[in-house]
């Protein structure tokens, strides 16, 4: 392993890469790039070693590339997915197809941030690039990211993600790297590094800020192999089944994955069970980079985890179910049932008012897989809400694909959302969440051009869920329930609006499908979960946590999130990070403009001494503080950053800045 090597871009910034180089190979290789912003030396470090190590040993030269403005690299991270990103990532191919280890030859994987910017990057057709394995992604970055949804405001996301990126990108680069001039770069960081959440704040509606990027405005551009990864527990599973349409249509070639998984790497699931994603990688580039005739090709387009009935909380670390496979997709097997929301229900109109705190069981809207942010026992959320109840099945129902409630809906304010959640109902009356939709009411013929409603006027709406895979069991029963509310995830309407449903004019549209077990059963099945070589990373993790209280008194709910984190150990130079996380989210009831949403993120970097620094050490700490409020008018925010050197009595202050900005409110 090279464990630094500069790459140097045409206006003189540098960027930090370590790359894996096969042994015993005879000649140059083709190579697996990764190119994402998290620190190759610390960040995603103990999870490069178990993806690049193995690469390197199936004959690949695996290269970890930190952006532009992060780790050790130059310059500034200016936004997500810039067209900066985008310039110097075809610079790097370029830089990769000259090395002397390198056949030109480059395949591009990448999960989250790298599965967002691996199909950008496609869709700009570098010559070297062969094809690409993207890992819970999306096409569409407005619709279907951590900013917006169904035009509502991620409360729950939102301000974190720009919280959690504004500490990222104040982390200075490493000295023993750097050198000197470690400082004195780190400083200027500093004073370049702006909060996202204004600008993110700024569009909200689909317009040319949040098209850049999104592939869906052209998916013809991509023109190589794509193999489309994700889990049913993340939220942007959606985009696997879209690509694997959209791509097929240009003639780009394509499979996909959905896994029981979270925002995970697939053989690190959580929940699992996993699989040696590795392997399957490997199989991918032997395939194109290689032309290997190994199969990979004639397997079926889609291959997906089905879940079973199980208890909720019971299936939060292995979920029960199987492997079943589709030729294409859309599948043939899978056809639409509608079913009248009156056939479950009286058909009169019932009214639903915003219970704003209703939705803490929903669980974090981006899971990654820690127990404490999986979704719980729906039942007392349903209990507020309207629901529309099945009879007892009598067989199972497996369902596969993106379901959808329609409604009639009359709103007593111009603006108001809902929130779907599918549900089973267990016969002792619990009730596990399948999936979720949101809507806000001001989108409903679409993004780009929201408008008030009228009050009083009864409108007709479709509700589009999340994409699923799920087995409901026989004995149990089928519910969908609408709420005017979900909070964290919504924030809430500018107003306090009571919506009307008519439920003569309602429908749940579910995407049945017709198993086929003996297809199913022909599949071979995958290899578990593998690690990579031995290294020299240690991860001692900080376990998450999520409470929530209610004071009785004033109606205030508070919940408070503390994801997974913890502790990297790089033992081969003693580098050191650690990092913490909390959100509080509050909300009194009946008060839409009571919604506080309030970060915190710390981040810890050093070193003691060693001959590695040459010096009795290294340690700074970055700290930031987010907050955000509504009113009826305006979202106001404040963002607060501070940078420190040194270690207990000897640490000082050496960067502080505080951020105000207020955004007119857009329909949401």
């Amino acid at each position: 392993m090279l464990r630094h090597v500069w790459i140097p871009l045409r206006d003189g910034t540098r960027l930090a890469a370590r790359i894996w180089l096969p042994e015993g190979t005879d000649g140059p290789v083709p190579a697996v790039l990764e190119y994402i912003p998290y620190r190759k030396n610390d960040g995603t470090a103990p999870r490069d070693a178990t993806l690049h190590g193995r690469f390197a040993q199936a004959g690949y030269a695996a290269v970890r590339v930190d952006c532009r403005g992060s780790g050790d690299s130059d310059g500034v991270m200016l936004d997500e997915y810039h067209q900066q990103e985008l310039d110097d990532a075809l610079e790097v191919l370029a830089w990769i197809e000259r090395q002397e280890w390198s056949d030109g030859q480059v395949a591009i994987i990448g999960k989250s941030w790298g599965g967002f910017n691996g199909l950008q990057i496609a869709a700009l057709r570098p010559p070297q690039l062969r094809c690409i394995v993207t890992v819970c992604s999306t096409d569409d970055r407005y619709a279907d990211d951590v900013h917006y949804a169904g035009g509502c405001l991620l409360a729950s996301e939102m301000l974190p993600w720009a919280s959690t990126m504004l500490a990222y990108n104040a982390r200075p680069g490493d000295p023993a790297v750097l050198g000197d001039a470690w400082r004195e770069k780190w400083l200027e960081r500093l004073e370049a590094t702006v909060p996202y959440a204004e600008t993110w704040l700024t569009h909200q509606r689909r317009d040319a800020y949040w098209r850049h990027g999104s592939v869906c405005e052209d998916p013809a551009a991509i023109e190589v192999p794509v193999y489309a990864v994700g889990g049913w527990l993340d939220p942007y599973r959606g985009a696997v089944l879209r690509l694997l349409e959209s791509l097929d249509q240009a003639k780009a070639p394509t499979k996909a994955l959905l896994g029981p998984w979270a925002h995970t790497y697939p053989h690190q699931a959580e929940p699992g069970p996993g699989l040696d994603f590795q392997g399957e990688c490997v199989r991918w580039f032997d395939h194109w980079m290689r032309g290997a005739d190994n199969g990979i090709m004639d397997e079926p387009r889609l291959r997906a985890w089905m879940p079973e009935p199980a208890q909720p909380g019971s299936d939060r670390e292995v979920r029960p179910g199987r492997w079943i496979a589709e030729p294409s997709w859309p599948a043939p097997g899978v056809e639409d049932r509608r079913t009248p929301l009156a056939s479950w229900a009286d058909a009169g109109p019932v009214l639903l008012r915003s219970t704003l705190a209703l939705g803490a069981a929903t669980g974090d809207f981006l899971k990654f897989g820690d127990i404490p942010g999986q979704y719980g026992d729906q039942a007392a959320d349903d209990g507020r809400s309207r629901t529309f109840t099945g009879p007892v099945l009598t067989e199972p129902v497996e369902i596969l694909g993106v379901p959808s409630v329609a409604l009639r809906v009359t709103a007593d304010r111009p603006q108001a959302q809902l929130a779907v959640r599918l549900c089973e109902v267990f016969p002792d009356g619990a009730s596990k969440l399948v999936t979720t939709g949101l809507l806000n009411l001001t989108h409903r013929d679409g993004h780009a051009e929201p408008a008030p409603l009228e009050p009083g006027r009864a409108y007709d709406v479709r509700v589009p869920l999340f994409a699923v895979g799920h087995a409901f069991g026989a004995g149990n029963r089928i519910r969908a329930s609408v709420s005017a509310s979900l909070w964290p995830w919504m924030w809430p309407s500018p107003e306090a609006a009571t919506v009307e449903l008519d439920a003569a004019h309602g429908e749940l549209v579910l995407p049945v499908r017709d198993p086929d077990p003996a297809r199913d059963a022909a599949l071979p099945p995958f290899a578990p979960p593998r690690e990579g070589p031995p290294h020299s990373i240690e991860s001692v993790g900080i376990p998450g946590a999520r409470t929530v209280t209610l004071d009785h008194e004033t109606g205030e709910q508070t919940l408070v999130s503390t994801p997974a984190d913890g502790t990297v150990t790089d033992h081969a130079d003693g580098l050191t990070r650690t990092g913490r996380d909390l959100n509080r989210f509050r909300l009194t009831e009946g008060d839409p403009h009571s919604a506080v949403v309030e970060c915190e993120r710390e981040e810890t970097i050093g070193r003691d001494g060693t001959a590695a620094d040459g010096n009795d050490g290294w340690a700074t700490r970055v700290h930031t503080r987010s907050r955000m409020t509504a009113d009826g008018d305006d979202f106001l925010v404040v963002n607060t950053l501070r940078a420190y050197e040194g270690r207990g009595a000897a640490e000082r202050q050496v960067f502080a800045r505080t951020w105000s900005f207020s955004v007119a409110r857009d329909q949401v």
